[in-house]
C-alpha cells in the first residue's frame, strides 16, 4: 500500500497573535538591535519547529487573513467588531513572519475577501482523502468543524506549546456532537471573539443541551413551538433570524476561489541561507547556533575560519609566546568547584589544545602563565584566574577580557556562552556549548575528542579576533579607560576576594537555627490561637479561607486560585487584626531560617570553614556587582533576626577583628554632583543632615529643631525615591498616603531643588536622542523603549534614564575604591584583607593592632576615590563579627 501524503495547514493569523502573548512579559524582552519587537516571531518559530518535527509533513501551507473585511461583512456589518486595537508591537512583526516562512521553505497564502479559515477549509475538503491525511493547526476552535476521517484539527490551548487534537471521535466524546454540529453550537451560543451574536442568554452549556435533543439549529426551530413556555423559548423565537445568521457567519467556506496548486505546497526543506539572514537580523543567536548549516556550507563552498590548531602532549618553549589567547573549559558556572575538561591557548601564530592534567602540570606553561610580561587574552578573567589557581597555576598578565568588554559595550548582552557573545559582534565561526556538550542532565564531554579539541581551538580564535575588534569599539565609545582602569583590574581584585572567602561560625548558625525554630513555633501557636484552629500557614489557599472567610477581613485582591495573601496585601491588613502581623513575621523568619541559616550551612567549605561567594561582574544594567552561591548581598538587616545572621561571619584568625566601612548617602551625593543643584550641594558641603535639610525645604521649616521624625522619614522617602525615579503611586505606597499627596511631595521637591528637576528633564531628552544614558565613567545603558509608543514602556524607560547615571556612578565609585584599597593594603604591607563588597560597603578582616591604621586608611582611600563637587563621606566600625562591625 502506498503511504499517504500529509498536508499541514497552519492558521497563521490566529497563531501569530497567540505567539505574541505566549511568553509572559516578553514584549519588552525580545527586541533586536534595530529596535524591532521580535517576541511573536520567536514564539511562532518555536511552534513551527516543533510542529514540523512532530508531523513530518510532505506538504505545508500557512494561511493568513487578507484584511479586516470579508464576504461575511457583506451580510453582517458588525462581524468581528469590538475587537481591541491590534498592538503596534505586534503589527510591526507581521511582515517579517513571511521572511521566517521563506527561510523554512513553507508556502503562505491569503485571499482577498476571505479568512485564513476559508483557505484552510477549502484545501482540507478538496484534497483526495485517499491520497492525503490533513492536519490543521490553529488557535481558533471554529476550525474543529473541519474534522473528519482524514482531517485532524489541532488547537493550541496554552500559548502555542500545548495542543488539543480534535477528531470526530474526540468531539463526540467531549461535546456529544459531530464536527458539523460545532457550527450549530456557534449559531445558538454565538462567539464574542468574532462578535457573532447567537441567541440571547444562550451559552455553550444550553446550546449543547438543545443540540443533543434536536440535532441542529434547524431542528431546534422545527420544535420550538412545542417547547414549554419559558424565557429561553421566548429568546429563541425572538432571535430566530439572529440564530441562522450566526450559523452562517460561523460556517467555514469550503469552496473559496483559491489558486493554490497542491504540488506548490510540497515541502522540500529549509532555505538555510535565508534563515541565516533572518536569524542575524532578528538577533536570534540561539536559533543560529543550533542551525545545521553543513549542507549549505558545502553547497556554497563556505568554510569556517581556519583554526590551525595542534593537540599536544609534550611542550616546548616555542608554544608559549609573549601574546596569545588562553581558555580553560568547564561545564559548570561554578568555577570554584568545576573540573577543567580542556585547555587551549595560542602563541600569537598557532593554537594549541591539550589535556588539562598535562598542560597545567607543565613547568613551561606555569612559567608562561605567571609571567606578567606575557600578555593573555581571555574570556572571563576572574573565572579563569580562580579555576587555574585551584590547579596550582597562578595567572598574571591578562591583557584583554572579551566577556567584560562585550558587557561594557552593551550591558544587555551578558551571556556566558562565548558563541553568543561572538554573534553579538558579528562573528559566527564558532558553535554554542550546548551543541557540543548537550544541556541539562545530559551535559557531558563528547566521546569524539576531535570535536572537543576543535571547539576549544575555535574559542581561542574567537577570543583573538574579538579582542582586536572590541578594543576598537571601546575606543570609539570612549570606554577604554572604563575597561582598563576599572573593570579589568577589578576582576583581579574580585578573584582574590573570592578565593580568600570569609569565615563562617557554623556552630553559631546551628544555635540560631534552634533559636529560630523555637521562635517560629511560638508565632505559629499564636497564629493558631488567633485563628481558632490549626491550618497550614504556608498554604495561601488555607490562609485565605482563615483571613477572608472565617475572620471576614476585607478582600484586597483575588487570584485565579482564590484570595491573594501576598505581602503587599497583608501589609494593607496588618492594622486590622493581630494575626496579620504575626503571619508577616512568621514568613520573614521562616525565609531567614531556610534561605540563610540552612542555606549558608550547606555551602560552607568543610576544609576551610569559609564560604566563597562568586561576584557576577557582567549581569546588572547599572554596573553593580551581584553575589551568588551564596548571595551575601541580600542578607536581610531590617529584622533583628536577619541582622543576627551577620554574627556568624567572623575573622579567620585568632586576635583579628572584622572592619566595615560604607559610603554615607553616596547616591544622593552623586545626584548633587551631576545635577549641580545649589541647594543639594550646599547641604552636603555644610555637613547638614540631608533628610532634615530636605524636610525643612519641602515643609517650609526654618529651624532644623522643628523637623519631626515623621517629617524626616517622609523627606528621606522622597530623597531616595527621586534617585530611583519613583512615581506618585510608588511614593504613596511607601508613605501610606494618597497619590495626590505623593505627587504634591514630588512637585514641591522639584520646586525646591530646580537643578534636580532640570537634570531629570535633560537626561530624558538626551536618552531620547542617543538611545542610551551614561555614568560619570562612560558606562552606558541602552534604553530600547525610550521612544516607545506604549506609555508604560516609555515611562519606565524615562525613569530608568533618570536613575541609571546616579546608581551606575555610585556603583562605579565603590569599584574604584576597591581597586585603590587593594593597592594601598599591598603598598602599606598590611595583613588586613578585603573580604566582601555589599553595595556601598566594604568588609575587611585585620589583626587588632592594624585596626587603628584601617580607621584612617580606609576612609582616606574611599573618600578620595573620585573627586565630586560635594565630599564623599565614609562611616567605619569594627568588632568580633560582621554584626559587631555595624
Amino acid at each position: 500500500m502506498t503511504q499517504k501524503n500529509k498536508l499541514l495547514l497552519i492558521d497563521g493569523s490566529s497563531l501569530a497573535f497567540r505567539a505574541f502573548y505566549a511568553i509572559p512579559g516578553s514584549v519588552n524582552s525580545f527586541i533586536n538591535k534595530n529596535g524591532l519587537h521580535t517576541n511573536a516571531l520567536f514564539s511562532f518559530h518555536r511552534m513551527l519547529e516543533n510542529e514540523m518535527a512532530k508531523e513530518q509533513p510532505t506538504h505545508v501551507l500557512v494561511a493568513f487573513d487578507a484584511g479586516k473585511t470579508t464576504f461575511r461583512n457583506e451580510f453582517y456589518d458588525a462581524y468581528k467588531d469590538g475587537r481591541q486595537k491590534t498592538p503596534g508591537e505586534f503589527k510591526e512583526q507581521m511582515p517579517y513572519l513571511r521572511d521566517l516562512l521563506q527561510g523554512f521553505g513553507i508556502a503562505h497564502y491569503e485571499l482577498d475577501n476571505y479568512e485564513a479559515d476559508d483557505i484552510i477549509g477549502t484545501l482540507a475538503t478538496q484534497v483526495d482523502p485517499n491520497e492525503f491525511d490533513v492536519v490543521v493547526l490553529s488557535g481558533d476552535r471554529d476550525l474543529t468543524q473541519l474534522a473528519k476521517e482524514n482531517v485532524r484539527v489541532d488547537i493550541t490551548v496554552k500559548g502555542v506549546s500545548e495542543i488539543e487534537e480534535n477528531t470526530p471521535e474526540y468531539l463526540m466524546e467531549k461535546y456529544g456532537l459531530n464536527p458539523l454540529q460545532i457550527i450549530d453550537m456557534k449559531g445558538l451560543a454565538g462567539d464574542s471573539s468574532d462578535n457573532i451574536p447567537g441567541v440571547t442568554n444562550i451559552g455553550e452549556k444550553t446550546a449543547l443541551k438543545l443540540l443533543h435533543e434536536f440535532g441542529s439549529v434547524e431542528g431546534v426551530y422545527e420544535n420550538v413551538d412545542g417547547m414549554k413556555p419559558s424565557k429561553r423559548k421566548e429568546n429563541l423565537i425572538n432571535d430566530k433570524e439572529q440564530a441562522f445568521l450566526s450559523k452562517k457567519l460561523a460556517t467555514i467556506e469550503v469552496e473559496a476561489p483559491i489558486d493554490v496548486p497542491l504540488d506548490s505546497l510540497a515541502y522540500e526543506g529549509k532555505d538555510v541561507g535565508k534563515l541565516i539572514e533572518f536569524y542575524k537580523e532578528m538577533d536570534f543567536k540561539k536559533f543560529l547556533t543550533d542551525l545545521d548549516t553543513t549542507a549549505y556550507d558545502e553547497e556554497n563552498q563556505i568554510e569556517k575560519a581556519e583554526v590551525n590548531f595542534e593537540f599536544v602532549t609534550e611542550f616546548t618553549p616555542e608554544m608559549f609566546g609573549a601574546r596569545g589567547g588562553l581558555y580553560a573549559e568547564m561545564l559548570s558556572d561554578n568555577y570554584h568547584t568545576a573540573e577543567i575538561v580542556g585547555i587551549s591557548w595560542s602563541n600569537g601564530d598557532k593554537i594549541y589544545v591539550s589535556e588539562p592534567d598535562l598542560v597545567l602540570s607543565s613547568p613551561l606553561f606555569q612559567e608562561w602563565a605567571v609571567d606578567p610580561e606575557n600578555k593573555k587574552q581571555v574570556f572571563d578573567a576572574k573565572r579563569t584566574i580562580v579555576a587555574l589557581k585551584r590547579y596550582g597555576v597562578t595567572l598574571e598578565g591578562i591583557d584583554f577580557d572579551v566577556l567584560l568588554a562585550s558587557y561594557i559595550l552593551n550591558t544587555n548582552d551578558n551571556s556566558k556562552d562565548i558563541a553568543e557573545v561572538a554573534m553579538d559582534h558579528d562573528y559566527y565561526d564558532i558553535s554554542s556549548d550546548e551543541s557540543i556538550y548537550g544541556k541539562g542532565a545530559k551535559i557531558a564531554v563528547p566521546e569524539d575528542a576531535t570535536s572537543l579539541h576543535e571547539h576549544l581551538a575555535r574559542k581561542i580564535k574567537a577570543i583573538e579576533v574579538l579582542s582586536d575588534k572590541l578594543k576598537n569599539d571601546l575606543a570609539d565609545n570612549e570606554q577604554t579607560d572604563l575597561f582598563y582602569e576599572m573593570e579589568l583590574p577589578l576582576s583581579i581584585v574580585l578573584s582574590n576576594m573570592e578565593m580568600t572567602g570569609i569565615k563562617l561560625d557554623s556552630s553559631r548558625l546551628r544555635i540560631m537555627r534552634d533559636e529560630f525554630a523555637i521562635r517560629l513555633t511560638e508565632i505559629e501557636n499564636r497564629i493558631y490561637e488567633e485563628a481558632g484552629e490549626t491550618f497550614n500557614i504556608n498554604s495561601p489557599k488555607q490562609l485565605g479561607v482563615i483571613l477572608f472567610e472565617k475572620m471576614q477581613l476585607p478582600v484586597i485582591k483575588k487570584t485565579k486560585t482564590g484570595y491573594s495573601t501576598a505581602v503587599d496585601v497583608l501589609e494593607q491588613l496588618r492594622a486590622q487584626a493581630p494575626i496579620v502581623e504575626d503571619i508577616l513575621q512568621y514568613r520573614q523568619i521562616a525565609k531567614i531560617q531556610s534561605t540563610y541559616v540552612e542555606g549558608l550551612l550547606k555551602v560552607v567549605n568543610p576544609s576551610t570553614g569559609k564560604v566563597h561567594t562568586r561576584y557576577v561582574q557582567t549581569l546588572t544594567q547599572t554596573g553593580r556587582l551581584s553575589s551568588v552561591d551564596p548571595n551575601l548581598q541580600n542578607i536581610p538587616i531590617r529584622l533583628e533576626e536577619g541582622r543576627k545572621i551577620r554574627q556568624a561571619f567572623v575573622p579567620s584568625h585568632e586576635g583579628w577583628k572584622m572592619f566595615a566601612s560604607d559610603y554615607s548617602q553616596i547616591e544622593l551625593r552623586v545626584l548633587a554632583d551631576i545635577s549641580d543643584d545649589q541647594h543639594l550641594k550646599e547641604a552636603f558641603l555644610e555637613g547638614q543632615d540631608i533628610h532634615s535639610s530636605t524636610a525643612m525645604r519641602v515643609f517650609g521649616i526654618k529651624d532644623a529643631a522643628d523637623v519631626t521624625g515623621n517629617m524626616r522619614r517622609q523627606a528621606k522617602a522622597v530623597n531616595f525615591g527621586i534617585v530611583y525615579g519613583i512615581s506618585d503611586y510608588g511614593l504613596s505606597q511607601n508613605l501610606g498616603i494618597t497619590r495626590k499627596e505623593a505627587q504634591t511631595f514630588i512637585d514641591t521637591y522639584f520646586e525646591k531643588y530646580p537643578g534636580v528637576k532640570q537634570y531629570m528633564s535633560d537626561i530624558v531628552r538626551e536618552a531620547k536622542d542617543k538611545g542610551y544614558v551614561e555614568t560619570l565613567f562612560h558606562r552606558r545603558r541602552f534604553l530600547k523603549d525610550i521612544n516607545s509608543r506604549n506609555f508604560n514602556l516609555r515611562s519606565f524607560a524615562e525613569r530608568t534614564a533618570m536613575n541609571t547615571p546616579i546608581q551606575g556612578s555610585a556603583a562605579d565609585i565603590i569599584k574604584v575604591a576597591m581597586i585603590q584599597m587593594d593597592e594601598r593594603l599591598k603598598a602599606e604591607n598590611l595583613q588586613a584583607t578585603m573580604l566582601l563588597q555589599v553595595h556601598d560597603e566594604l568588609i575587611f578582616e585585620a589583626p587588632v593592632e592594624e585596626i587603628p591604621i584601617l580607621e584612617k586608611l580606609v576612609p582616606e582611600v574611599m573618600e578620595a576615590a573620585v573627586k565630586l563637587n560635594v565630599p564623599l563621606k565614609v562611616d567605619s566600625n569594627f568588632g568580633d563579627s560582621w554584626y559587631d562591625a555595624k
